[in-house]
C-alpha cells in the first residue's frame, strides 16, 4: 500500500465509530465507571483506557509512527512520567542543556530529592553527550529543535551513541510536530509533546503524550496510573477535533516562518535570526536530513528595546505559549526560561533581547506588513545605547 499522506492520518486515523447514530464525528465517552464484568478491559480514566483517550493516541501513533502512547494532561506530566519511569535512585541521565525552561528547572528541582544524578551537556553534538556517559547512565533526553533557540540535534548520531551504551533515547518533538519530524523513524527510542502547543493548536487544551514501542510504553503505563495525570474525554474529544486540521495548520505555519525569518535576517535593526529553515542556520543540513519543514518557531535577538517592538505590533500577539493559529510572541527571559537563573541563560544563549516567535496561519503579507510597521516606529539611539 501507498504511504499515507498526513493530511489524510490527521482526519482519518484513530477515532471512535459511531454505531448508535452513524455521526462522523467521535462520541464522547463521559462515565468515570464502568460495568467490570464480561468485558476486554476494566476502564478507567486514571488507567488511560477510556475510549477518548484510545481515540487520541491510535491518532498520534499513525502521525509519529508508534506502537502504542499515553494521553496526559499536560506536557510536563507526560516528560516527568517518563522521566521516573526510567529513572531511580542512584541512576544517571545526560540531558541537554538548552531545553524548555519547565523542563530544565524540573530536572534541578526534582532530580536530587530521589537521589537521581544528571549532566546538562556542552553542546548539542553527539560528542557533548558520550563526554557525560557513566556507568550509572540510564539515558539521553533531547529537544529539537530546541526551545528557543531552535537548535538541531542529530538524531541518528544520538541513536548511535545510545545503541553503544545501552541507554534509552528520549525527545521532546513539541516544536516540529508529527508533521514536520518523526523521531521513531531514526532510532529514537520514546517521544513526548506538550499537546497544549501545536497538538491542540487553538491556545485552548492543555495536554501532553508519549508514543513510543509497546514494551516501552507498558512500563510508562504503569507510572502514569500511579502518578495520575489522566485527561477527561471532553478534553480528549477536542483534541481529537484539533489533530484533523494539525497537517493544514503546519504546513502553512512551516511557510510563514521561512518568509518571516527571511525578512528579519536581513532587517539593519535585528541582531541575528535563529531559524533552522534559513540556509545560513548551523545546522540547516542536518534538520533538513531528518525534517520534512523546518517548523513554525524562530527567534531573534534585537538591536532595539524589544518590549517597545512588541507594544509596537498590531496583529502579533503577546503570548506566552505557543503552536497556535495565532501568531504570538514572547520574550524567553520573562516567560518559558524565567525560571532559570540569568547566568544559566546566559550560558545557554538567551539574551534579554532575545524574542521567541511562534507563527500562526494568518496570510503572510500581513505578518510581514505587521513587522514593517513595528520595525519602522523604532529608533537606535546616536551613541547605540539602548534605551
Amino acid at each position: 500500500m501507498a504511504k499515507i499522506d498526513k493530511l489524510t492520518q490527521c482526519i482519518h486515523s484513530g477515532g471512535i465509530k459511531d454505531t448508535l447514530k452513524k455521526g462522523t464525528n467521535s462520541p464522547i465517552y463521559t462515565s468515570t465507571a464502568y460495568d467490570y464484568l464480561d468485558v476486554d478491559l476494566h476502564a478507567y480514566p486514571r488507567y488511560f483506557n477510556t475510549p477518548n483517550q484510545q481515540a487520541v493516541v491510535a491518532k498520534l501513533c499513525a502521525l509519529e509512527n508508534g506502537e502504542d502512547g499515553v494521553l496526559f494532561s499536560s506536557g510536563m506530566a507526560a516528560i516527568s512520567t517518563v522521566l521516573f519511569t526510567f529513572l531511580k535512585t542512584g541512576d544517571h541521565a545526560v540531558f541537554q542543556n538548552d531545553l524548555y525552561g519547565g523542563t530544565h528547572h524540573a530536572i534541578n528541582v526534582e532530580m536530587e530529592k530521589f537521589g537521581i544524578e544528571y549532566d546538562f551537556a556542552a553542546g548539542h553534538t553527539a560528542e557533548d553527550f558520550a563526554a557525560l556517559i557513566r556507568p550509572a547512565t540510564k539515558l539521553i533526553y533531547v529537544e529539537t529543535p530546541s526551545n528557543p533557540l531552535l537548535k538541531i540535534v542529530n538524531l541518528r548520531e544520538i541513536r548511535d551513541l545510545a545503541k553503544r551504551h545501552g541507554l534509552i533515547t528520549i525527545i521532546d518533538n513539541t516544536f516540529a510536530s508529527p508533521i514536520n519530524q518523526n523521531p521513531l523513524d531514526h532510532g529514537i527510542d520514546v517521544v513526548v509533546h506538550s499537546g497544549t502547543k501545536y497538538l491542540g493548536g487553538h491556545s485552548d487544551i492543555c495536554c501532553g503524550a508519549m508514543i513510543s514501542s509497546n514494551a516501552l510504553t507498558s512500563e510508562v503505563l504503569g507510572s502514569a496510573i500511579h502518578f495520575g495525570g489522566s485527561l477527561n474525554a471532553e478534553v480528549c474529544y477536542l483534541l481529537e477535533r484539533s489533530l484533523k486540521t494539525l497537517a493544514l495548520r503546519v504546513r502553512q505555519q512551516n511557510e510563514n516562518a521561512l518568509a518571516v525569518a527571511s525578512f528579519l535576517r536581513d532587517h539593519p535593526l535585528v541582531h541575528q535570526v535563529f531559524y533552522p529553515g534559513l540556509p545560513n542556520h548551523p545546522d540547516h543540513a542536518v534538520a533538513a536530513s531528518q525534517m520534512v519543514g523546518f517548523g513554525g518557531m524562530l527567534s531573534f535577538d534585537l538591536k532595539v528595546d524589544p518590549n517597545h517592538f512588541i507594544q509596537a505590533l498590531k496583529i502579533v500577539k503577546r503570548a506566552m505559549s505557543l503552536g497556535g493559529v495565532e501568531t504570538t510572541i514572547c520574550s524567553p527571559a520573562q516567560t518559558s526560561h524565567s525560571k532559570m537563573t540569568a547566568e544559566a541563560r546566559k550560558e545557554i544563549g538567551v539574551t534579554d533581547r532575545l524574542l521567541r516567535l511562534s507563527l500562526g496561519i494568518e496570510g503572510t503579507e500581513d505578518l510581514i506588513e505587521d513587522f514593517k510597521q513595528a520595525m519602522e516606529q523604532m529608533k537606535v539611539p546616536s551613541d547605540g545605547v539602548l534605551q
